[in-house]
């Protein structure tokens, strides 16, 4: 049968499948619409299938605060290959997913897959998206916070992502350089006290041994060890860290100068080159 171009540019523009399977779809539903986007979709979801097992370590970590910066989400959408992480449609499409996110707050990372978009649930369209993009698609984290400021950085290449919340309302820059601070040097807790036990117990354990090696006396091994916790915690948390912008403070010291009682309260930190 005859298949029209603008039948064909329709299904391309509403399913995003190449021209090829669009007129194939077409015509194997003997010019159907619905039918061939229903086509389209099974495609999606048997290419998927036999993709599940493929690594898709490449993709898009995206963050971003709401309108009144009261709340922000932070997702990462996966695919195989960079080519298709920096592709513009996939970016778009992840940035979808994050303003559902960020509108609705799910309570976890399979509420928000549970949640619709466009009438259907995003993990379905994640799954077609397998079958458009041809690569493996996953939906593989998403986080969220609440504080009385919150502020997004994503830095260059959409491979690392952060969000902090602070207590207060605090000047632009100096929420966007603690953001870029925390994607800078990695901190693990935002404070000593959040630090797990069990990270400050295997850091004691490090020290006490190293010191030993050293030749240090057994009777002082547990106080050179508290000792070098305090170096360890100021590398690892980000209030007690140098501050990037200027090393002879740190970063607690750096908001400090704006106010005194202003502080980190929330922090959320991704990467896919962890």
């Amino acid at each position: 049968m005859s298949i029209k171009a603008a039948d064909v540019a329709k299904l391309r523009k509403a399913t995003g499948a190449g021209m090829m399977d669009c007129k194939k779809a077409l015509i194997e539903s003997e010019g159907d619409f619905d039918k061939a986007v229903e086509i389209i979709r099974k495609k999606g979801m048997a290419i998927a299938n036999k993709r599940a097992d493929r690594e898709a370590s490449e993709g898009v970590v995206l963050a971003k605060v709401s309108a009144d910066k009261k709340k922000g989400a932070m997702i990462t959408l996966n695919c195989e290959t960079d080519f298709v992480a920096k592709n513009d449609g996939f970016v778009a499409f992840a940035t979808k997913i994050l303003d559902i996110a960020l509108e609705n707050m799910p309570a976890d990372l399979e509420a928000l897959k549970a949640l619709e978009m466009d009438g259907r649930k995003i993990e379905e369209h994640v799954t077609e998206q397998t079958g458009v993009i041809g690569e493996k698609i996953d939906l593989s984290f998403f986080d969220k916070i609440e504080a009385e400021a919150a502020v997004a950085y994503i830095h260059a290449g959409n491979k690392l992502a952060t969000l902090i919340g602070f207590n207060k309302d605090l000047e632009e820059q100096m929420g966007r350089d603690v953001a870029m601070q925390a994607a800078a040097m990695a901190p693990i807790a935002i404070d000593k006290d959040e630090v797990p036990a069990d990270v400050v117990a295997k850091e004691l354990e490090i020290g006490k041994e190293k010191a030993r090696l050293e030749g240090k006396p057994e009777q002082i091994l547990d106080k050179i060890a508290q000792g070098r916790l305090g170096k360890f915690f100021k590398e690892v948390t980000l209030l007690n860290q140098d501050f990037v912008k200027d090393g002879k403070k740190t970063v607690k010291q750096y908001l400090a100068e704006a106010d005194k009682d202003l502080t980190v309260v929330a922090m959320k930190r991704f990467t896919l080159n962890a």
